[in-house]
Order: C-alpha cells, then sequence, then structure tokens
C-alpha cells in the first residue's frame, strides 16, 4: 500500500509539473507568435503620412487636386480604423486559442493520469476497504455500495469470501461442488464459470465485477481483495 501512495503521489507531481510546462510553452509560442504577427502589420498611420507629405510637397492650385486630396485622406483615415479593428479581432483571437489550448493540454494531462490510474487498478485490482456480506438481506456491501443479490449469488459470493479468508484459490468445479454440496468429481467446470458469469451479471457494473473477481488462469477464481476487509453476517 504505501508503494501505490508514493507511486500515485509521484504521478501527481509529475502531471502537474507536465501542465506547467506545458502552458508555458503554449503562452511563449503565442506571445512570440502575436509580437511577430503585430511587428509585421503596416502601421496604421503609415497611409496619412503619405497623403500628408503628398499635400505638402505639391503645389496643388486647383479645386478638383484639393478634393483629391480630401478624399485621399479620408480613405487613410479609414484604413487606420480597419486596422486598428483588425489588431483588436486578432488579439481575441489569440486569447481564445491561448485558453483552448490550455484548456485541451489539461484535459490531455486528466485523460493521461486516469489512463495510469485504470491500468494500475487492472494490475493492482478494486481497492476494497470494507466488504460487508449479509446473507440475510442477499446484499453485498462494496466500499459505499450495496448490489442486492439472488440467492444463487450470494452463494457463490460466499464460497468465494470464504475461500479468500482460506487463501485458496477455487476451480468452477469446486465452487458447484460447494454450493451444491456434491463431490467436486461429479461437478463440471463449466457449472462453476456459469455461477461466475451470473454473479458478475448480478453486480451489474462491468469494472467492479470484471475485477472483484478475478480469473487466474489455469487455476481458477477469487476475490481480488485484501482477506482482512471482508465480514459475513
Amino acid at each position: 500500500m504505501p508503494e501505490n501512495t508514493i507511486s500515485v503521489s509521484d504521478a501527481r507531481r509529475s502531471g502537474a509539473r507536465l501542465v506547467g510546462v506545458g502552458i508555458a510553452a503554449i503562452v511563449i509560442i503565442l506571445v512570440t507568435a502575436a509580437a511577430l504577427l503585430f511587428w509585421t502589420l503596416p502601421d496604421a498611420n503609415a497611409f496619412n503620412a503619405r497623403v500628408e507629405r503628398l499635400f505638402v510637397e505639391s503645389d496643388l492650385t486647383s479645386q478638383a487636386e484639393i478634393r483629391l486630396l480630401e478624399i485621399l485622406a479620408q480613405s487613410g483615415t479609414a484604413f487606420a480604423d480597419t486596422l486598428a479593428s483588425y489588431r483588436m479581432v486578432i488579439f481575441v483571437l489569440l486569447i481564445f486559442a491561448s485558453a483552448m489550448l490550455i484548456a485541451a493540454l489539461v484535459f490531455l494531462v486528466m485523460l493521461a493520469a486516469l489512463n495510469r490510474r485504470m491500468a494500475q487498478i487492472e494490475r493492482t485490482g478494486i481497492q476494497v476497504t470494507s466488504l460487508l456480506i449479509s446473507r440475510e438481506e442477499n446484499t453485498v456491501y462494496l466500499n459505499n455500495m450495496d448490489f442486492k443479490l439472488t440467492p444463487a449469488a450470494m452463494e457463490t459470493l460466499s464460497v468465494l469470501a470464504e475461500s479468500r479468508l482460506d487463501d485458496e484459490i477455487l476451480s468452477g468445479a469446486e465452487i458447484e461442488a460447494m454450493v451444491s454440496g456434491k463431490e467436486a468429481s461429479e461437478c463440471e467446470e463449466a457449472a462453476g464459470a456459469t455461477r461466475i458469469k451470473r454473479l458478475r451479471d448480478t453486480l451489474g457494473n462491468q469494472m467492479v465485477s470484471e475485477l472483484l473477481v478475478r480469473n487466474v488462469a489455469r487455476k481458477g477464481y477469487m476475490l481480488a481483495i485484501d482477506k482482512d476487509v471482508i465480514r459475513m453476517i
């Protein structure tokens, strides 16, 4: 148990470091891209400056030429306003892109952590702190969950619990023999396997049922929990 605690703590710390490094990298990349983008954009007043220079350096006398310069000046003002709005749109899009990338990074790290946790559960089984089997109620209380079982499923689970208390692994034939009261030589392996399948179906939750009742290759079936947490009433 201490080794699992250390590994989980290390995984959390490494995940936090990964998130921090990823967010820093995203911010640096986007800030660099924004700086280059804004630096390469033309000056909003460049057009107006050219019109002003043309007005100063040219000897304009006719009303038509003066009117043309006025139109050019108005066009320059419109261009400056349009470019300023483009800058604002680019700035908002960069903020939105930053938020989306950071959220995607966080979700990816959370998904990776969840996958590691699920892999650990598959290797070690469910972390059960309490397993209470109530024969009178035909109910099993697993941690904070309760499962209503059929009488047959309750008998199968009780047999598995008793064998776990004795550190035994039961074959399908042995399970059928203990439930039915027959000799193991008179029972078939498939009958016990059918009882295990019905127990898993009754438990309902696929992850709970598959990891709680473990199939040991070429040996049989057992409860993948610590025997100290088992109680039967």
